[in-house]
């Protein structure tokens, strides 16, 4: 898209004409308008030896070569499309937990009780889908943490990893603080302000390293990490004779812990009993790690050249027709 800097400069065009019509008749040593640059439109009009339509050609050319150099003060500037800019974004690493413990039956989905796993699949696969633009990371952990996806830009290849994940491919233990271990080798060489680990377990850790000494690390890191525990506070099971009784099945969550690990490294404990409470965690966690807004610039591009070329040229032609006519 073409665009001028100074368009107004548009209004000096006709000087010229207004020059030339104020001065017609007037004797040249009485003018009172003394304009080196149209002197010249007057001399060709008294000039007997040129013919006419050479003093007209004339004219032409110097109307020209001014209407070219008021181009070339009006700026012309070709103006691009819009493009993106790049922006410095999340590096997302998540951590689920894929212990024996997450086949708990116990996340209520239209009034039928699943198991953690497929409700946890369901809510962060979509967490994922809307987290695009990050780089994201998937470790799985039991009683071993493993890297599934590194730190990509690639989301749908994390959620396909992530719905593949089968419970007890790592242990039955779970190892917390291996998993933290494993995520602040893959975050510390990132940007400070990017570095993010969102920890998703049912349990309490069992096995590897102790998660406090990890969290300590991380938060030396700058690794900022949010704790999710998963798993209902009760549900009503029968007993062998019959029976209906209360139980938690959440008993061996390890609140303590996860709360420490995000108040030790500076992001947040949520506690998801459902589904429903699932989804609330991961949309708040959205908002806590916002993606930053698109910005885009337009290129721009000076056209000044070509107008000047063009008065250099018309000053040329100008030169060469005073030596011909």
């Amino acid at each position: 898209m073409l665009s001028w800097q100074w368009p107004a400069l548009f209004a000096l065009l006709p000087i010229p004409f207004i020059v030339r019509w104020l001065t017609h008749g007037d004797d040249a040593s009485s003018s009172s308008i003394q304009v080196p640059f149209f002197d010249a439109l007057q001399n060709l009009e008294q000039s007997q030896v040129s013919p006419q339509a050479g003093n007209w050609l004339k004219a032409l050319l110097l109307w020209l070569l001014w209407a070219s150099l008021v181009t070339a003060v009006a700026r012309p500037t070709w103006v691009g499309e819009p493009l993106n800019l790049p922006q410095d974004r999340r590096d997302l690493m998540l951590a689920v937990d894929i212990s024996g413990s997450m086949e708990q039956q116990d996340m209520l989905i239209n009034n039928r009780y699943t198991d953690r796993i497929t409700a946890v699949k369901a809510v962060v696969g979509e967490f994922v889908e809307k987290r695009a633009s990050d780089r994201l990371g998937l470790i799985l952990f039991g009683q071993q943490a493993y890297l599934q996806t590194p730190l990509t830009f690639d989301s749908k290849t994390v959620n396909q990893q992530l719905q593949e994940a089968q419970i007890g491919f790592a242990g039955n233990n779970t190892a917390i603080g291996d998993a933290i271990g494993l995520a602040i080798k893959r975050l510390r060489g990132r940007p400070a302000e990017s570095r993010v680990l969102i920890l998703l377990t049912d349990g309490a850790n069992t096995a590897g390293t102790e998660p406090l000494q990890a969290a300590a690390i991380a938060a030396e890191a700058k690794i900022r990490i949010h704790t999710v525990g998963v798993g209902a506070s009760e549900m009503i099971t029968r007993s062998l004779f019959g029976r209906k009784q209360r139980v938690n099945p959440s008993r061996d969550l390890d609140e303590y812990t996860l709360k420490a690990i995000a108040e030790q490294t500076g992001g947040q404990y949520f506690r998801a009993r459902d589904p429903k409470e699932l989804q609330k965690i991961y949309a708040e966690i959205d908002r806590l790690e916002p993606m930053p807004e698109e910005q885009t610039f337009r290129p721009t591009r000076s056209l000044l050249h070509w107008p000047l070329s063009a008065a250099l040229g018309f000053s040329l032609l100008l030169m060469l027709f005073r030596k011909i006519l």
